[in-house]
């Protein structure tokens, strides 16, 4: 059933004019969704109510940023990029009055980063930093606490990448001196007074940290001004650590390989010079083994424009298996060269066909017309060594070789032509190699190792 509408005239009295009052809209501002609320600790810090944009005490004397540094581990030296890798955890301390509130028992409150991003903090940045991170596992490693007076400690997890300038004219009997450099980026001295909290015990080490090719001797901290020629004087807190090469690896893997090779190529000096195929072989083994070593230890090293101490040692003993071969190379051709003298004295000289014994017959004053004691004074005129018994009794090859005694550049004496023997030491030269090269070899490393060690 339908209910019953009630239809009214509305239709005006020309007779009597009726006035409406004229309603204007009231629009009233909602709630700004899109913000956040505030958190009770936010409110309790008065977050709002200030500018955070600007540091504490604006416009008043600087503020004093103390700070302090725990090295948990120091990765990774790299001599080929000059840097080093380290992860620390960076602290700073400051006082902002305007975080202060009231606490019945005097406890501090701790946040995480959300709130670090909502009120003034030092812009600390790493100078001559390559890469580095704030750790964000599981969340991003970053602690804030606030105290009622309003002092603050920040703390942060980093790891940095920062490059170290090494002086590699020792390696690897080395020591090198590596630095960390933290700085405000933005606020000049006027502004931020950055100093290390506690002095030189404001840096402090995990005693577990150690590396394979370093042993770490001391971390220390100092303290100086950088000036920027556009912007001014900033403080800038230093970390450094000296690290001193272990030398035991290079001693295996370069040195003592080295040493091997020179001492095998003088294996040669005790071989027979008419062993061609034995002697040259050993020679060209040994340098092509000193070459593969140092380009191996180059490899691995940066492409530096001056010396360093393991070049000095490897091209030394380079250069005394290159003798090596270059020795054998003088006593083959120099005995070639007395074997061909020898035989074509022979050609020229009269035969000595009849002679039941030539060693007789050179002796004898009634074919020569000299005495014994002549032809001994003429056996003993060559002139380095060359003619004649040595005096050492030293072992020597005896070659018959058949002069006339009658030449008067021998004798200065014009007689009957005769014959004498000739005593040639083709083996000096390997005989002196035997004592020059070691005794050489080992000065070269008692000058090398007092000066470098």
């Amino acid at each position: 059933m339908l209910p019953y509408l009630t239809i009214l005239n509305l239709q005006p009295n020309p007779k009597k004019t009726t006035s409406f009052p004229h309603y204007s809209p009231i629009l009233k501002r909602g709630p700004d969704m899109t913000k956040s609320p505030m958190t009770k600790s936010e409110q309790l810090l008065r977050i709002d109510d200030h500018d955070f944009t600007m540091r504490p005490a604006f416009g008043g004397p600087p503020i004093p940023v103390g700070v302090d540094v725990q090295v948990e581990s120091l990765d990774t030296i790299s001599e080929v990029d000059m840097d080093f890798t380290m992860t620390l955890y960076l602290r700073h301390y400051w006082k902002d009055e305007r975080l202060s509130f009231t606490s019945t028992n005097n406890q501090s409150m701790t946040f995480d980063s959300r709130l670090a991003k909502k009120i003034w903090v030092p812009d600390m940045f790493f100078v001559h930093s390559k890469r580095s991170f704030i750790h964000d596992t599981t969340t991003d490693n970053v602690m804030l606490r606030v105290y009622p007076d309003g002092n603050v400690l920040y703390s942060l997890r980093v790891t940095v990448t920062a490059m170290c300038n090494m002086d590699l004219s020792r390696f690897p009997l080395d020591t090198q001196t590596c630095s960390l450099e933290i700085e405000s980026y933005a606020y000049t001295d006027d502004d931020l007074m950055l100093y290390w909290k506690k002095g030189n015990e404001s840096l402090n080490t995990d005693e577990r940290i150690s590396l394979s090719q370093f042993l770490i001797q001391k971390f220390h901290t100092t303290t100086k001004l950088a000036f920027y020629s556009s912007t001014g004087w900033y403080n800038r807190l230093y970390i450094h650590f000296t690290l001193r090469r272990h030398v035991f690896f290079f001693l295996l893997q370069t040195y003592f390989p080295a040493t091997l090779m020179v001492m095998l190529s003088w294996v040669s000096f005790w071989i027979d010079r008419r062993a061609v195929p034995a002697r040259v072989p050993l020679g060209i083994t040994t340098v092509l083994t000193m070459s593969t070593i140092i380009t191996g230890v180059n490899a691995s090293m940066p492409r530096v424009s001056y010396i360093k101490a393991v070049d000095i040692y490897l091209w030394v003993s380079f250069v005394f298996v290159f003798l090596s071969v270059i020795e054998y190379a003088a006593v083959n051709y120099l005995s070639t060269v007395q074997e061909r003298k020898e035989r074509k004295l022979r050609e020229r000289l009269p035969c000595t066909c009849g002679i039941g014994n030539p060693d007789d017959a050179m002796c004898d004053p009634q074919i020569t017309g000299y005495t014994t004691m002549d032809v001994n004074s003429i056996g003993n005129y060559g002139t380095a060594g060359n003619y004649g018994m040595p005096e050492n009794g030293g072992r020597q090859e005896r070659m018959f070789a058949q002069v006339v005694l009658g030449d008067p550049q021998l004798t200065g004496q014009v007689k009957r032509p005769g014959y004498v023997n000739i005593w040639i030491d083709t083996h000096a030269i390997d005989k002196y190699s035997r004592m020059v090269f070691p005794g050489s070899y080992v000065l070269f490393n008692i000058i090398y190792w007092s000066i470098y060690s």
